[in-house]
Parts: C-alpha cells; structure tokens; sequence
C-alpha cells in the first residue's frame, strides 16, 4: 500500500491564512484527528512504561531485599564463628540449632544443597550433638530430610517452607 502524503503548505489550508485550522490529508482523516489519535496511542504507551517501570521497581526491590536478608544471615554466621576464635571456646555461646537453620537459610538463597554430613559441621558442635539437634528441627517441621537420587547414603537436609518462612522473617529489617 502505498499511500503518498504531501506536506501541507499554507496554500492548502481552507480558509484560514494564519494556518490554524486543520490541513485535510489525502487519507481523508483531518490533522486534528491524527494528532488526538497520536496522543492517545503515546499516553498509552507512557501508561505501559510507567507499569513496566513499577514492576521493574518492586522486582529489585523484591531482589535486593532477599539478597539483604542472605548477607544478614551470612553476617550473622560469621560473627558467631569470629566470636568462637575470639573467645576460644566454642561452647561457651553454642547454639548448634540456630547455626544449621543460618547454614540451611543461607543454602536455600543460593539453590545449594546440603549433606547432613555438611550440617553437622557447620554447626561448630560434635557430630552427635549436630545430629541430635537436625532431629529436634524436623521434628519441629523446621527442616526436611530427602534422599540424594544419586546416592542413596547421602541424605541432604533443607529449611522446610515453615522454616524459611521464619528466617525470612526473622532477617527481615
């Protein structure tokens, strides 16, 4: 379709010599018309980014409060191994419990998994105190226990939703 528009010049305006008044273009809309037409479509669109915009918004807000919340319980875990080699006695504040819900939270936020095997060290307990306590947690549906696909002798353990919903809370500001 090839439709040529000319360029109105002032002799092309009908009855108006100041050029006021709308220009009849060859497809037979007036220019009045187009130009309400035009600003129709570009408030719609300004309406479309200013969504997009907002959405975009609260998507890194939404991001940078989960990656806040994931260098709080980082900050957290490290401070309370610094304090252990400060004070030299990791016993003296052992709370095994909130170590593996820390590591567990912090696993979840970066799609890792962990092995009991994990867990247990990163309690900063012995293994038997660790185990004790993973059991104590899933039974307070804190965390979950799964089965590695792969190898059966692995077993991982996670935050269950109930457990990452109060982590989340817990590191919210």
């Amino acid at each position: 379709m090839n439709a040529t528009f000319k360029r109105p010049s002032s002799h092309d305006v009908t009855g108006d010599p100041q050029g006021t008044q709308s220009h009849r273009p060859a497809i037979g809309l007036s220019s009045d018309s187009r130009l309400r037409d035009l600003v129709q479509s570009l408030d719609m669109m300004v309406n479309e980014l200013h969504l997009i915009a907002e959405a975009d918004q609260a998507e890194n807000e939404a991001a940078s409060a989960c990656t806040n919340k994931l260098e709080r319980a980082k900050q957290i875990y490290r401070n309370r191994r610094r304090r252990e080699q400060v004070f030299g006695d990791a016993a003296l504040f052992g709370e095994p419990a909130w170590d593996i819900m820390l590591d567990l939270y912090v696993a979840a936020a970066e799609d890792k998994r962990v092995a009991v095997t994990s867990a247990c060290i990163g309690s900063a307990v012995p293994a038997t105190t660790a185990l004790r306590w993973i059991k104590i947690l899933e039974d307070r549906n804190l965390i979950e226990r799964e089965v590695d696909e792969v190898d059966a002798r692995r077993i991982f353990v996670r935050l269950s939703t109930t457990g990452f919903e109060l982590m989340e809370e817990y590191l919210s500001e």
